[in-house]
């Protein structure tokens, strides 16, 4: 088996380092042309340099490969659609790879160092995004990666503003699989841990040089390629390990609505923690099908 792109068009944003430089070679290197977007700004947002898509983009065609250069913000998604649109006519695979770090304790977080965090992961995602979504309904064809973290999925001292964004992209990727399940357009969220600028913040060289981001590029291709059928799906990836995570429920306790107690949840609490026979839910359906599932109600729900 040979998997390949050799008929689509890849944007992907954060291209100019680290595993979205890494996500653009790769594609690349499959045949897929390329929109290699970077601001080249700082690792905490500041400034910006074309010159940090640019070399990518001389990687890929001193290699053979066909790509283009953006060096537009996230915020600006339509602009980075609309060079795809442009220079390749179509857009079939969206990676939102961009980010920053404004890393902080809570109380000591500023207004500015959340917004920037919250623009550029988040809004940055959604304005990709949403620019991209009309073009694949039109093809019936489309793919989306989003970036979370660890910090995202577990939480991370120092990092409020960080992992409230990664989460909220896994929400954002979610409900863009429901919507786009019917027009073949699938959106899955990945969780790396690879050696980048922001991760060299917080590891040591040693651990650097394990976690590289080519290990982590593969599955971000195949998430992309139109046999994957995977949507609405999150894995943590890294150092040639990768494990899909999903989100595990306990069977709960049931009180009757008309009336109950703090005493009543007290007494309870053991049964709500109780994972011994797990539920994976996966839909609002079960979720409301476990209310129902409540011997005090008389089909009111």
């Amino acid at each position: 088996m040979s998997l390949n792109f050799n008929d689509k068009v890849v944007v992907v944003t954060g291209a100019g380092n680290g595993l979205g430089r890494s996500h653009a070679l790769l594609f690349a290197a499959l045949g897929a042309r390329v929109v290699v977007n970077d601001l080249g700004g700082s690792g905490t947002g500041e400034g910006s340099d074309a010159n940090v898509a640019d070399s990518v983009v001389a990687e890929i065609k001193a290699s053979g490969g066909d790509a283009v250069a953006n060096p537009d913000s996230v915020t600006n998604g339509d602009k980075i659609i609309q060079c795809a649109m442009d220079h390749f006519g179509q857009v079939d695979i969206v990676i939102n790879n961009a980010g920053i770090l404004r890393d902080k304790s809570f109380h000591k977080m500023s207004d500015d160092d959340w917004d920037l965090v919250y623009q550029v992961h988040l809004q940055g995602a959604f304005k990709v995004s949403r620019a991209a979504f009309p073009h694949m309904r039109d093809q019936a064809y489309g793919r989306f990666v989003m970036t979370t973290s660890a910090a995202g999925i577990y939480g991370n001292f120092g990092q409020a503003n960080y992992s409230a964004a990664k989460l909220a992209l896994h929400g954002l990727s979610q409900t863009i699989a429901i919507e786009g399940r019917s027009k073949n357009i699938n959106s899955n969220t990945i969780g790396p841990v690879a050696a980048s600028r922001m991760m060299g913040t917080v590891m040591t060289d040693d651990a650097m040089e394990l976690l590289k981001p080519e290990c982590v590029s593969p599955l971000v291709a195949w998430l992309s390629h139109e046999t994957c059928n995977a949507t609405g799906e999150l894995f943590e990836v890294g150092a040639g390990w990768m494990s899909q995570v999903r989100w595990q429920r306990s069977q709960g306790a049931y009180f009757d609505p008309k009336g109950f107690s703090i005493d009543d949840v007290a007494n309870a609490w053991d049964i709500v923690k109780d994972f011994s026979d797990p539920i994976y839910p996966s839909s609002i359906g079960l979720t409301f099908k476990a209310i129902q599932g409540n011997p005090h109600l008389n089909d009111d729900i």
